[in-house]
């Protein structure tokens, strides 16, 4: 027997084993729950179990080799570099807020879906294979290389510029899975948001800071082992509630009908009717307000004092001062600020005032134009979605784990699998938690709310995931009176089905699983392209092997502690920055990366010039439109939603990589026969 091969069954022992424990555990906790444990400290048990097991397998991984901590030792089997990568690239977002971007938006949130999915066949297609055959660690390395040498050559700058651009799109990435991890640890440990988040930042440390891509593969392949049975038990217990069938997919079919009529009677509904011409009526008040500006604006800050002033006054409860000065403070600073933050409010007004979105009419819009827009931001947005996938950093380095080119494309195929049973549920658990509620919980009475709601909504009293208030006075839940956030939909699913607590922990564990194990290959990448690109290739070439990994392990933990503050703050939801980072890094990296495989005239001053127009273009187009950023949507080309930015970005780099190539010198031979090298057969 070959060495691969004794191998490939050694770690199948290993995981073979994991699984038998893990059940194990599942198995303990579901007694102990039915002895009377307390909800709170099985959430605790899975929590710090699951933190335990990746630290375990980091400390047992560790490693100060360069090629074990920066590729794995190129060793890893296609199966298992499959179930990392999907690991990988099944993250907050998408365990955590695409079931609920499909819950909020119906047809429109399936462009993740087929975007982040069909990415995927463009890494199989275009780049997995070439990069694995150039053999070396980054994708800085790659662009760097391939355009170094002749005339046009810019090795130095495009390396530069190819690192600046890994450590922006990776840092918005990480940032928004350690959100997620606050949510969850917030949510099941009863701590607050921001220690949450520095919990969580630990057991990311702990794999990445010790062993590098080999303690992240190994740390990834359990973790995707936790993704994918805690995201299929809800989903088959809630596909057997309401369809008789555990196959979430078959059941899709028949719960859909029966959504879309529900969704009928609701939009009919003279109740619902009432709760949303009140919310008409306040955006019509934000309309008032804003033709009256600057006076409105004085006017507003004189009533927020008088009435800070009066509750001072008459002697009320502290808590009534407390909120009389929190609404001070947070009143706009300017007439400007005001006008942002009352559009804003006016924008939210009147989407709740809108009857229910029917979940399966493609681009539903009150007018043609309306409809246009959406299925444009629907094209654009698989566009970005796939074309940045093509480019993300911390996805194509996986491309280096593999033994040969054969298993990396074996290994693109595992990972498009065992993603595709995520995936291919995620659309049915949408339906079937959307028809739960509309059923369950709409039309309930107020005194008898689910405990799940006031749980969720104390998570961030700031700004509550859950809000359910009778605007109408009439006692009952209308589903207008219902604000959801995406982001809670999954982690709240067995809450929302009547299963046991301990599949909620359960849920807790793959969502915390999903987010740690994005978060350690993007802090990876950040961490390998200071150390390996910018310290040991531009700053010091005479670096010991075990400065250089010291080095970035350094600045792996540096660059952590920074998102994690950048997290605290709350910058946007889940899947607007995940939105940017693919935007970006479609527009800056694609363009050099394709044309540097398939184009041989392209070189170092068109790359140059194609990733910072790209770049700027994408990130102009994300200033113009995005109000968060000082934007305004009416400012928009074709109506193009910022987090879109890269339909813009990815035809003017690609139109600055040929124009500039053609203009100047061609590449040298060394240059072509790099690319001759990567293309031959293997």
């Amino acid at each position: 027997m070959s060495g691969n091969k004794r191998y490939f069954r050694r770690l199948s022992g290993y995981y073979a084993w994991f699984c038998a424990c893990f059940a194990g555990f599942l198995l303990a906790l579901t007694m102990l729950e039915k002895e009377g444990m307390p909800r709170l400290w099985i959430g605790h048990l899975f929590m710090f179990a699951t933190i335990a097991l990746y630290a375990t397998i980091g400390v047992v991984s560790r490693t100060s080799n360069v090629t074990e901590y920066y590729v794995a030792g190129r060793r890893v089997p296609a199966l298992f570099n499959g179930m990392a990568t999907a690991a990988d690239w099944i993250s907050a977002a998408s365990f955590i807020s695409l079931a609920g971007g499909l819950y909020l938006y119906g047809f429109d949130a399936l462009a993740y879906i087929m975007g982040w999915t069909g990415g995927y066949c463009l890494v199989a297609l275009l780049i997995a294979p070439y990069l694995r055959k150039f053999a070396q660690y980054t994708i800085p390395d790659f662009l760097a290389a391939r355009y170094a040498n002749g005339a046009g050559g810019r090795g130095g700058a495009v390396r530069a510029i190819a690192v600046g651009a890994t450590i922006i799109v990776s840092f918005i990435y990480v940032v928004a899975q350690i959100y997620a991890v606050g949510l969850i640890a917030s949510r099941f440990t009863g701590v607050d948001f921001s220690v949450g988040i520095f919990l969580g930042l630990a057991s990311i440390l702990v794999c990445s800071f010790l062993g590098g891509m080999r303690g992240i593969t190994w740390t990834q392949v359990a973790q995707y082992i936790i993704i994918l049975v805690a995201f299929l038990i809800p989903t088959m217990w809630l596909s057997a509630k309401h369809a008789d069938n555990p196959l979430p997919q078959v059941a899709y079919g028949s719960v859909l009908p029966k959504l879309a009529q529900r969704e009928t009677q609701l939009a009919q509904d003279p109740r619902e009717a009432e709760v949303r011409a009140r919310f008409r009526r306040d955006a019509e008040d934000y309309d008032a307000k804003l033709a009256a500006l600057p006076a409105s604006w004085e006017q507003g800050k004189l009533e927020a004092q008088r009435r800070l002033d009066t509750a001072r006054l008459r002697n009320v409860s502290l808590a009534e001062v407390r909120n009389a000065e929190r609404a001070l403070a947070a009143y706009p600073k300017t007439p400007e600020d005001a006008e942002g933050l009352w559009r804003e409010q006016r924008a939210r007004l009147l989407a709740r005032s809108r009857p229910p979105q029917p979940h399966a009419a493609p681009f539903p819009g009150a007018t043609e134009a309306e409809s246009n827009a959406r299925r444009n931001n629907f094209l654009a947005l698989v566009f970005c979605l796939m074309f940045g996938t093509a480019a993300l950093p911390h996805i194509l380095m996986r491309s280096y784990t593999t033994p040969s080119v054969h298993e990396a494309r074996g290994s693109v195929f595992w990972t498009l699998f065992f993603i595709l049973l995520i995936y291919l549920s995620i659309p049915a658990l949408a339906v079937l938690a959307k028809y739960d509620i509309y059923t369950s919980l709409v039309g309930s009475d107020f005194r008898s709310l689910p405990t799940w709601i006031s749980y969720w909504a104390n998570v961030d009293k700031v700004h509550p995931l859950i809000s359910v208030t009778d605007i109408n006075g009439d006692g009952l839940v209308q589903l207008a009176e219902i604000a959801i956030d995406g982001d809670v939909l999954v982690l709240a699913t067995p809450e929302i089905g009547g299963l046991p607590y301990v599949i909620s922990g359960l849920v807790a564990a793959g969502g915390l699983a999903a987010a740690l194990s994005t978060a350690d290959g993007l802090l990876l990448a950040i961490s390998n392209a200071l150390s390996h690109d910018v310290y040991y290739k531009l700053v010091d070439p005479g670096a010991s092997t075990q400065k250089r990994v010291t080095i970035s392990k350094l600045l792996l933990l540096a660059v952590a502690f920074i998102a994690a503050y950048a997290a605290s703050q709350k910058p946007a939801d889940i899947l607007s920055l995940v939105g940017a980072a693919f935007s970006l890094a479609a527009s800056t990296l694609f363009p050099p990366l394709v044309l540097g495989v398939f184009w041989k005239r392209a070189n170092g001053a068109g790359a140059i010039a194609g990733m910072l127009v790209g770049f700027l273009t994408c990130l102009y187009y994300m200033f113009r439109t995005n109000p968060a950023l000082g934007g305004r949507m009416d400012a928009a080309w074709f109506d193009i939603a910022s987090m879109s930015a890269g339909i813009f970005g990815v035809p003017a780099g690609i139109a600055a990589v040929v124009l500039v190539s053609l203009l100047t010198a061609p590449p040298s031979r060394a240059s072509n026969g790099l690319v001759d090298y990567i293309r031959a057969p293997e």
